[in-house]
């Protein structure tokens, strides 16, 4: 199969790759053509996935195709945009029907999930790898930047923490589990759910904001860098399920929750005058801290009192 039938074959014939709202042209030109409303940015984030590194080179190929746009939709949720479209360029070793067709399932899943339409890409050979970038529309001004946390602000997250770091032994075949609590941190691993609507709500509320992918603590430090604050963390307020404190225990939920990463929820500062309103809304969302003046991220125990911090989150180099 050559590289252009394997690409009308999965990928410009999907569901997905049909011209939809803000998309005039699509796959089968040199570029595709976006339409972006008067007063509105085009918001655009890349992620790269390489097989070894952000998932195991065994596994299964309609979950990878869920989980590679996933994360990178939720770039857009936490600028607060509207999905738009994506591209794929990916690096196969070999071009296995069945393995193209369940990865495409799984991309095709994702992509309705989050009202993305496939308008590009590339396909070439070498090592499994696989580069998307996705683009979304916000209001001209409204974008959720990492740089206006304020003094005073509470710091919030859009749910429960760690269980996507918690599944790691079973996805790496280092254990199994002895109850539900496995399946249901697997599909927090595998099937990670974009805040993209919860992005959109913070516009105008959030003063900063970003998703959860390397580890609390490392993601908050980026929130703290670009608003030049200090975040305070308390521990005891960390939103941690019932699912992960049974499988991992107590401990190491907390240590999953703080640095763990590839959570994809939402981090925000919040005006406390906002809070309760906007939890009436979206009851998952958690108050764990505050904006403080200072710089960094300082851990509370339930005493109120500075912890050690568990080492940081995920880097690549």
């Amino acid at each position: 199969m050559g590289e252009f039938e394997l690409i009308r074959r999965y990928f410009a014939s999907a569901l997905c790759a049909r011209q939809g709202d803000g998309v005039v042209r699509g796959i089968g030109d040199d570029c595709a053509l976006l339409s972006v409303p008067a007063g509105e940015q085009l918001a655009i984030s890349t992620d790269t996935l390489v097989a070894g590194v952000h998932f195991p080179e065994a596994c299964d190929a309609f979950l990878l195709g869920q989980r590679a746009l996933a994360v990178s939709a939720s770039d857009l949720a936490a600028m607060g945009a509207t999905p738009l479209a994506f591209t794929l360029a990916i690096t196969l070793p070999d071009a296995s029907d069945a393995w193209l067709a369940d990865f495409a399932r799984g991309l095709q899943a994702m992509a309705q999930d989050c009202a993305l339409a496939l308008v590009g890409g590339d396909t070439t050979r070498g090592p499994l790898s696989l580069t998307l970038t996705v683009f979304g529309r916000v209001p001209a001004g409204q974008a959720l930047l990492r740089s206006g946390a304020q003094v005073g602000d509470l710091l919030c997250v859009g749910g429960e923490l760690g269980d996507a770091a918690g599944a790691l032994p079973l996805v790496l075949g280092q254990r199994e589990a002895e109850d539900d609590s496995g399946a249901a941190l697997l599909a927090r691993y595998w099937s990670p759910q974009p805040q993209l609507a919860l992005g959109q709500a913070l516009r105008g509320r959030a003063t900063a904001a970003l998703d959860i992918s390397d580890g609390l603590l490392a993601d908050c430090g980026h929130i703290a860098s670009a608003s030049q604050v200090a975040l305070q963390i308390e521990l005891e307020r960390l939103p941690l399920s019932a699912p992960l404190r049974a499988f991992a225990g107590e401990q190491q939920a907390r240590v999953c929750a703080l640095s763990g990463g590839d959570d994809y929820r939402l981090a925000f500062t919040l005006p406390p005058a906002l809070f309760d309103e906007l939890q009436a809304d979206w009851p998952e969302v958690r108050a764990i801290g505050r904006v403080l003046a200072g710089s960094g991220v300082q851990l509370l125990d339930a005493n109120g009192q500075p912890i050690e911090s568990p080492r940081g989150g995920y880097q690549h180099f």
